[in-house]
């Protein structure tokens, strides 16, 4: 009876492996859209992190939209903060995406939404509630914005002061719209 039950695991484990690979196509976490060829000349690579059922990296056609990023990642989670994304925005190759989210995930039972600052309306002491934002990096968010819309929430990194450190301490707590 033992050896009966051991084999019906390992069996159990050996479909459900088979079937993940089936699932993914072989590699977990990367994804064509539009095309079937592996890499075909202009596709683009580009990442999606957070609020997605499947983050990974991802090879995308060239005139693909985070729109078509997320669905290759096979949508957003129900946590995803829709004023934190564009699905319009156009991709370039090897750009990055985080899809923030609602609520805090290291709070099981949260409630309450995380407070988050509009980057593109804020005035300079709602964007220094911000932590790691002071008056000299919310200076130069409202000086580029004067130009420049943020269209996705990575492109705060074009500010002077903000680097990828700083990037993923303020990423929860920002949005581009209300």
């Amino acid at each position: 009876m033992f050896k009966i039950i051991i084999i019906a695991i390992i069996a159990t484990v050996v479909v459900i492996g088979g079937l993940s690979l089936i699932d993914t196509g072989g590699v977990a976490g990367t994804s064509l859209v539009g095309n079937s060829q592996s890499e075909p000349d202009g596709a683009l690579t580009v990442t999606v992190s957070g609020e997605v059922v499947r983050p990974g990296t991802y090879l995308v056609k060239q005139d693909a939209t985070l729109n078509d990023l997320v669905s290759a990642a096979s949508g957003v989670t129900g946590n995803a903060d829709a004023r934190c994304y564009n699905l319009d925005y156009a991709l370039s190759d090897g750009g990055s995406f985080y899809i923030a989210p609602i609520y805090d995930n290291s709070d099981v039972c949260a409630v309450t939404p995380i407070k988050k600052v509009n980057i593109n309306a804020a005035d300079k002491n709602a964007l220094m509630e911000i932590s790691s934002i002071g008056t000299v990096i919310a200076s130069a968010i409202i000086s580029y914005r004067e130009t420049s819309t943020f269209r996705a929430l990575e492109e705060i990194k074009n500010v002077d002061g903000i680097g990828p450190a700083t990037f993923e301490k303020v990423k929860d707590y920002i949005t581009l719209r209300d």
